[in-house]
């Protein structure tokens, strides 16, 4: 019989960290963070990254990984995840994945990453190209075609020419090989529950998030973070409540207007989050937050 691996999912200020550490120390669980920003150490108010009491409730694992100026990606996850995982079960206790970053939250469910290789020099021979010879180049690599690959993003063909290079192989083998692949978690067994709520409701209380996080001193968060490099890792500097606070001190925001901002923004990554869960997530139960009253209902009796 497969182990048991429980995540606990939703969008962002649905309530999923106070859920979870509940249900976390109802069932002796320790929590596995699936949130790609909080690995960033220092990036703790815009992020609602869990206190410094909330973790002392529960161990968690995959906070604070890496320094602001250090790059992170879904493969680096994988294998920190898979680890931590592993660790947990041996202790015996009960393994808890919280969060809200779809790409990460997938590799609990299907691969996510394939195994080719792809050295810096290659990628700097392919960056360096005209993007019309990117597609001529793969193109003629790929003599049957190209598959469902969106030919109108560069980024993706520029992907997909790197690793017909570095493995010698056509894009059709490549995606046959890649939709064969084992998931990292595959010898477990997953069950799945994404909290949500009405939209008014989550309004509401993504307006109190922020009033909270500015309170909390998420200006002074991001100067900080501006002198520590935060510029020099853009998936951080660009994530939601960073970018809007620093186009307040560029000049280019009214302070009056920062918090608007940072809510109307926090407005469209649950728009986002949601389509995302309903149409890239495995089935799945749905439980409004508002309505769960005990830990035990987060997730169905197997």
């Amino acid at each position: 019989m497969k182990r048991m691996l429980h995540v606990l999912t939703g969008p962002t200020a649905v309530g999923k960290t106070e859920w979870a550490l509940r249900w976390a120390e109802e069932q002796g669980a320790e929590i596995v963070s699936c949130d790609s920003l909080l690995f960033y150490r220092g990036m703790d108010i815009g992020t609602a990254k869990p206190t410094a009491v909330e973790q002392a409730r529960v161990p968690h694992h995959l906070i604070d990984m890496c320094a602001v100026t250090e790059r992170s990606d879904v493969t680096h996850y994988v294998a920190k995840a898979r680890g931590a995982v592993d660790a947990i079960a041996g202790r015996g206790r009960a393994v808890l994945v919280t969060g809200g970053s779809g790409f990460y939250l997938k590799s609990f469910f299907a691969p996510v990453a394939d195994d080719i290789v792809v050295s810096g020099e290659l990628r700097a021979e392919v960056a360096a190209l005209p993007r019309a010879e990117v597609l001529a180049r793969l193109t003629e690599l790929n003599p049957g075609g190209l598959g469902a690959l969106d030919v109108a993003n560069p980024r993706r063909v520029t992907r997909a020419l790197e690793r017909c290079i570095a493995s010698g192989k056509t894009l059709a083998v490549v995606t046959d090989e890649f939709a064969r692949k084992p998931g990292a978690f595959a010898d477990w067994q997953v069950q799945l529950t994404r909290l949500d709520r009405e939209p008014q409701d989550l309004d509401r209380r993504i307006e109190a998030r922020v009033a909270a996080m500015l309170h909390a001193g998420l200006v002074e968060e991001v100067r900080r973070l501006r002198g520590e490099g935060l510029e020099k890792n853009l998936s951080a500097a660009l994530a939601i409540g960073y970018r809007e606070v620093r186009a307040m001190l560029d000049g280019e925001l009214p302070e009056a207007e920062l918090a608007m901002a940072i809510a109307k923004n926090t407005r469209a990554l649950v728009k986002k989050q949601r389509t995302w869960f309903r149409t890239q997530l495995p089935a799945h139960r749905v439980l409004a937050a508002d309505a769960v009253r005990i830990p035990s209902e987060l997730f169905a009796v197997s």
